[in-house]
């Protein structure tokens, strides 16, 4: 039996602006994961989607059909209602180590499958892996009863989940088509919508750091990404947030596993405790725990319980020290004043090229590598004084990271232009 559509059809229905119908959709998505459409001609489907876009309903369609090609999670037996959240990547991100154990402490169960980085933006399960022992593969049996006792879990996706955004992830990152909104709002929704959550927030980052540079493309992608949840009944809501300047003091992995913990603890930054508060109320009010304040939980040392039993329930040893870079070298500021800008893109390049992120998805990463932040804007310094330490294994990385380090730092020496107060929340959407 021969195949309902050719594969050069729909791709020109698209490129000419038309609308693919719901068995045009369903049909190429299936037959790319069974190899039928060859990897060029979705490379084709995809360009024609960037450039010129998909309505409601065709992204809808888009985003059951990749659920549609892989299983589906189900926490209906857990004695907790469960809620999740998804960032879409910024510099410094470390908001998922201290959130997920804190949302279990108060009563609300967290299944967060997460993912590894990529270029300047870095990876959850990277960041964890520094903790000695620690694995990110689990199955889904293990994750139910986990979740079940612990409350909390964060490992990798299974390879059964959304396999055609598995598939279709890998080409859109290597054919130029990454910023199309409708594909990354049905890669994004795909896999948390097969995850099985009851409930979810996104963290839509904005800003130089951020896929999003400006804050009309944020909302946009937040708005579709909210309506599909909300269509495929999972509670959604969204917070736009800042990645203009890099979150908290530390960008790379063990450094931002310590600078967890020390939330974790009542201490750390204080946009790292705003968004992981403020992300974690969003989450707890959409699992129907408005009567949980979670800063009661972070404060009695509830959520570093629970962290400390996460950890060890994935055979990580939370008592280990964390690894620690050989090689240091300090970038000072170069006239007295206060500091008016860190450019939180610069900084996550610098990073990666120290060795905390890769390039490609089988490159190895440094647990050690990354950049430590002394002085953030609106904090004033004098010339000379330490700004950013930058931390490798590998020495011979310095000279590459302080090049993409060059006039990422501003000083105003008068202290006129001083930084405004950040706002690390910009915006909520909601259905």
């Amino acid at each position: 039996m021969g195949e309902p559509f050719d594969a050069v059809d729909v791709i020109r229905t698209k490129r000419d602006g038309g609308r693919l119908s719901d068995e045009q959709i369903a049909w190429v998505l299936d037959a790319y994961t069974r190899g039928v459409v060859a990897d060029e001609q979705m490379s084709a489907l995809a360009m024609a989607i960037l450039l010129n876009g998909m309505d409601r309903e065709e992204i809808a369609r888009w985003t059951a059909a990749m659920i549609a090609s892989g299983e589906r999670m189900d926490f209906s037996t857990l004695r907790r209602p469960t809620a999740d959240k998804h960032s879409t990547g910024g510099v410094g991100d470390k908001i998922t180590l201290p959130l997920a154990p804190l949302v279990a402490a108060c009563g609300v169960a967290v299944p967060q499958l997460s993912g590894r980085g990529l270029g300047h933006t870095g990876g959850t399960l990277d960041k964890l892996e520094s903790i000695p022992g620690w694995r990110a593969a689990l199955s889904n049996a293990e994750m139910l009863a986990q979740l079940d006792d612990v409350g909390a879990v964060v490992c990798a996706a299974g390879a059964g989940l959304a396999p055609a955004d598995k598939k279709l992830y890998a080409l859109r990152d290597t054919t130029g088509t990454v910023e199309s909104i409708p594909l990354v709002a049905s890669s994004i929704m795909s896999k948390k919508i097969a995850e099985g959550t009851g409930a979810l927030v996104l963290d839509v980052k904005v800003g130089s750091g951020a896929f999003m540079k400006n804050l009309d493309d944020a909302r946009e992608l937040a708005r579709t990404m909210v309506g599909l949840g909300s269509d495929a009944g999972v509670r959604t809501t969204a917070l736009i947030t800042d990645m203009s300047t890099p979150l908290g003091r530390t960008v790379g992995n063990a450094l931002e596993v310590r600078e967890s913990v020390e939330v974790l603890a009542g201490g750390g930054p204080e946009d790292v405790v705003e968004l992981t508060l403020a992300l974690a109320r969003e989450m707890l009010a959409a699992a129907g725990r408005e009567d949980v304040d979670p800063a009661d939980a972070l404060a009695d040392g509830r959520a570093m319980d629970v962290w400390r039993r996460m950890v060890a329930a994935q055979d990580g040893d939370p008592d280990a020290p964390l690894p620690v870079a050989e090689h240091t070298e300090t970038v000072t500021a170069p006239t007295g004043g206060v500091v008016t800008a860190l450019d939180a893109y610069a900084v996550g390049v610098a990073a990666w090229r120290l060795g905390a992120g890769r390039a490609r998805k089988e490159d190895t990463v440094q647990a050690v590598a990354g950049v430590e932040i002394h002085a953030r804007p609106g904090e004033s310094v004098r010339a000379g004084d330490p700004v950013l330490t930058l931390h490798t294994a590998t020495p011979d990385r310095f000279a590459r990271a302080r090049e993409a380090l060059e006039g990422a730092i501003r000083v105003d020496a008068d202290g006129a232009s001083a930084a405004r107060t950040r706002e690390v929340v910009l915006d909520r959407i909601a259905q």
